[in-house]
């Protein structure tokens, strides 16, 4: 079986500085997986060659469903089924939240030049279902200005999912977060389609054991160890390495 994301012999630089050396990735349909390290060890330019913000990559090969996508501009990448989140929520803030979700699926449903009242009502529908099982019923009518933070983010991941993608990017979800909206975030990871794919960088331990993901820890841009969530964040080696740096879990 054809893996949903492969990430072969991935390497980036910046000028004399290597942020990734050589990375290998596979991830197949509906899997969970995080990127862990300390501040510099190469996770967002990782991310951010997956999602085609950063690229080419110097060297190496990404591909999606078996089809080679290493130097294919965000549009094209998000066409085939790649979303993202950021760590500071791209939303239209002039928009309700509601108006948001609406924008966000409109892409990719349908031609996305077609106007039609009987396609934003289904759509507008749907908005609000998902603002409700994101716990953001009440924002539906409000201006994306007007959130907090937290919701800000719950918002902008539904915006992500809206157009219903195989593969979803959380760059640090849980940035800057309240202990109230962590707990949200955590719920909302937890209820996550288990068809989606998820590729995770964050620094919160909770965000990562919420989703139960398969854990790649980088260093320096290299790979140090890959394996199930608990036998990563077990490892005395690990958590003497990483925790100095990062939140603990929570």
């Amino acid at each position: 079986m054809t893996a949903l994301l492969t990430i072969t012999d991935l390497t980036h630089t910046y000028g004399q500085l290597t942020a990734l050396d050589g990375i290998n990735l596979t991830l197949a349909d509906g899997a969970r997986h995080a990127i862990i390290g300390a501040n510099g060890a190469g996770k967002t330019t990782l991310l951010g060659l997956v999602a085609g913000t950063i690229r080419p990559p110097s060297n190496g090969r990404i591909d999606l469903a078996g089809r080679d996508i290493t130097r294919l501009n965000p549009t094209r990448r998000a066409r085939a089924g790649i979303a993202r989140t950021f760590q500071t929520a791209q939303l239209v803030d002039s928009a309700s939240a509601a108006d948001n979700l609406i924008l966000a699926a409109w892409h990719h449903t349908g031609r996305r030049s077609q106007w039609g009242r009987a396609r934003y009502r289904r759509l507008a529908a749907r908005s609000r279902s998902f603002l409700a099982q994101l716990g953001l019923a009440d924002c539906a009518d409000r201006p994306a200005a007007t959130l907090a933070h937290g919701q800000r983010r719950l918002l902008e991941l539904g915006m992500a999912l809206a157009g219903r993608p195989r593969l979803l990017l959380l760059d640090e979800p849980a940035a800057g977060l309240t202990p109230d909206a962590h707990q949200q975030l955590l719920t909302a990871l937890r209820g996550l389609p288990t068809q989606v794919a998820v590729l995770l960088v964050d620094h919160h331990l909770s965000v990562v054991t919420a989703l139960d993901a398969t854990v790649t820890v980088l260093h320096d841009g290299r790979t140090v160890r890959t394996g199930p969530c608990s036998q990563v964040l077990a490892d005395p080696a690990f958590r003497d390495a990483y925790l100095r740096t990062a939140p603990a879990v929570t």
